[in-house]
């Protein structure tokens, strides 16, 4: 199959047709099912010289898929030939892995926080990925939906499932009152007002006296599901959950709705729109592009998905101040995205667990810690310069 991007014309493989081979299967299982093992056994371990050894490990397997792109590629297809088949163990992976967490009540913790920032990255994704428009204000979004709803929880008594989408609907609208005069900006200036913008939302959160000032908000009550508090531990067939299993099935459903809309935008005319735009801006307005249109709607798909992982957040902490929405948030959820690979889903969560579990699992290196995980970092980029899942070409074959 050929496809075009620009001048060039590249030859792409295409997915076999029919069902998938017994090898498909085979590729796509030990992909999860090794994938899910390396996690478990890096977030359960303790010892130094053995997570090192695990990192060394990913670093030699991404060694080997630039090495030999074929691998690669080998995988690529064999999940497109599998797409059922890889969906239904995925779902099924996250659904039990809680359980095999060995009732680690911080391992889980850890995935909490990764998939939330998996969402914030992923919303980030559809500015910096799709359409090169550089935010530093995703950290303010998040704080705006987390205070939202903690404001409305704590004064109002309003329901965490009311608070979700009340929440979305604010930042969404904070994020065209910034997307709208940033489109008289370009480039370097768009980053400093997104920096601005930021820097200002912090310092309303740490002066209004409404918001709890430097000392935030507390006493943030915890969802309520059909009658079961995310305070209490889940029991299921004879095994018992901490509290945090709650919300690790909340955050798991924030990412697979993140999953779902990343997918449907790429794949829309909104999602071509973008890549226009990130292409060649003149070119997409030539093309009759509303490109003022496409770049407010980023910022405002955005900001709706961070406020749901804010509200997420709010609730499942209890406890929320201005720090925990500082500018160093909206670095390092970008960080994540060029990590991982930006306009690359898989990429993009893969970027937010790496940068969110390596300062926690390096911690016996105190205060040299960030700068070891700095050289992480860097090592990866290396293997991989262009992120750890660079982004694929679009392929467009019959249904």
């Amino acid at each position: 199959m050929r496809e075009e991007t620009g001048a060039d014309v590249h030859e792409t493989a295409s997915p076999p047709r029919g069902g998938p081979g017994a090898a498909d299967l085979a590729i796509v299982a030990g992909v999860e099912l090794g994938g899910a093992v390396l996690l478990r056994e890096f977030l359960l371990e303790d010892r130094t010289f053995v997570i090192v050894a695990l990192l060394a490990l990913l670093g030699a397997m991404l060694a080997a898929l630039r090495l030999r792109p074929a691998i690669e590629e080998r995988i690529v297809l064999a999940f497109g030939a599998a797409r059922g088949a890889a969906s239904v163990l995925g779902i099924a992976i996250v659904l039990a892995y809680p359980f095999l967490m060995e009732g680690s009540s911080y391992a889980l913790h850890l995935l909490i926080i990764s998939m939330l920032y998996s969402v914030l990255a992923l919303a980030l994704n559809f500015q910096l990925g799709s359409a090169n428009i550089p935010n530093f204000a995703t950290g303010a979004s998040y704080g705006i939906g987390a205070y939202t709803s903690a404001l409305l929880a704590i004064n109002f008594g309003v329901s965490f499932w009311l608070t979700l989408p009340i929440a979305a609907v604010v930042a969404t609208i904070f994020g065209f009152a910034i997307g709208i005069p940033s489109m008289r900006t370009r480039d370097t200036y768009l980053a400093l007002v997104t920096i601005a913008f930021g820097i200002v939302i912090h310092q309303l959160l740490n002066n209004f006296d409404w918001t709890g000032g430097p000392n935030g908000l507390v006493g943030i009550p915890p969802p309520f599901l059909f009658g079961h508090s995310f305070a209490q531990p889940i029991e299921l067939f004879g095994q018992r959950l901490p509290s945090q299993g709650n919300f690790y099935y909340l955050a798991a459903a924030l990412v697979a709705l993140s999953i779902v809309s990343a997918a449907r935008l790429h794949n829309s005319r909104v999602g071509l729109a973008w890549n226009a735009l990130r292409s060649d801006e003149l070119a997409a307005r030539c093309q009759g592009i509303n490109v003022v249109w496409y770049k407010v709607l980023a910022f405002g798909v955005d900001a709706f998905l961070a406020a749901f992982a804010g509200t997420a957040y709010a609730f499942y902490i209890s406890y929320i101040s201005p720090d925990n929405f500082t500018f160093l948030v909206s670095v390092t959820i970008m960080t994540m995205v060029i990590v991982g690979g930006m306009d690359n889903t898989l990429g993009v969560i893969f970027g937010a667990f790496l940068l969110t579990l390596l300062p926690e699992k390096l911690r016996v290196f105190s205060d040299y810690r960030l700068l070891f995980v700095s050289v992480v970092v860097i090592l990866f980029l290396i293997l991989r310069p262009q992120g750890l899942f660079p982004q694929r070409l679009r392929s467009y074959g019959r249904q």
